[in-house]
């Protein structure tokens, strides 16, 4: 996928649009995908779904052509992210509100739930100094299932509770990823380190030059009082 997009990037170098004008313009989309979706119109969502992770896919390679990677730029598009997902699936529970006795509209909300931890585990691990990335449903993953139900509407339901599966093991995936490297035995320092030998030469250097001079100062202080 960076082999795609960094010359889509390169080329938008000079376009004086930024990493974080992406950003928003797919969380502008990712509203306006859950409004379609939320009336019914659902071969709208689906267009509006796939031209909201474009933005997404373009901010990073824009931020490196142009330089501007940051660690406030990988925060907003984490946050982003969520809030995006957040507002397609919320627009799928409110479509299907009137499927089923409503009973259907929970369906996309555990799928946020659970999507949301997998995402809390990455973070967290990483900022433990762990690593939890990968499992069988990821973002693009989940993206790719639910264009698949907005294409094909009688496969909405079937689609959401495979992506709860799938969420849900790639949940528990990464716990057991994190809690081996966790558990795995960490080296124990039972000495202390040892110093270079350039600072042992001059510490060496400096205190052979004290106890001279001590000597030499002893030499004439025991001369002066001589009688």
């Amino acid at each position: 996928m960076d082999r795609v997009t960094a010359p889509v990037g390169a080329s938008l170098r000079t376009s004086g649009l930024s990493a974080d004008h992406f950003t928003a313009a797919g969380l502008v989309l990712a509203g306006a995908t859950a409004v379609a979706i939320g009336s019914g119109r659902l071969q709208l969502g689906l267009v509006l779904l796939v031209l909201s992770a474009v933005p997404d896919l373009l901010d990073g390679a824009v931020a490196k052509a142009t330089g501007t990677a940051s660690p406030r730029g990988a925060f907003f598009d984490s946050v982003a992210d969520r809030v995006s997902d957040s507002l397609v699936l919320g627009g799928i529970a409110w479509y299907l509100a009137g499927e089923d006795g409503g009973r259907a509209a929970l369906l996309p909300m555990a799928v946020l739930a659970t999507s949301t931890l997998i995402s809390y585990e990455r973070a967290r691990a990483e900022a433990l100094g762990y690593s939890a990335k990968g499992g069988l449903m990821e973002r693009a993953e989940r993206i790719v299932a639910l264009c698949l139900g907005l294409l094909l509407p009688s496969l909405l339901v079937p689609v959401l509770w495979v992506m709860l599966a799938l969420t849900g093991t790639t949940a528990v995936q990464r716990f057991a990823k994190v809690w081996r490297q966790a558990s795995a035995p960490r080296p124990v320092r039972t000495h202390a380190r040892p110093w270079p030998s350039a600072t042992v030469a001059v510490w060496r250097e400096r205190r052979q030059s004290r106890v001279g001079s001590r000597a030499r100062r002893q030499r004439r202080w025991g001369a002066g009082t001589r009688p």
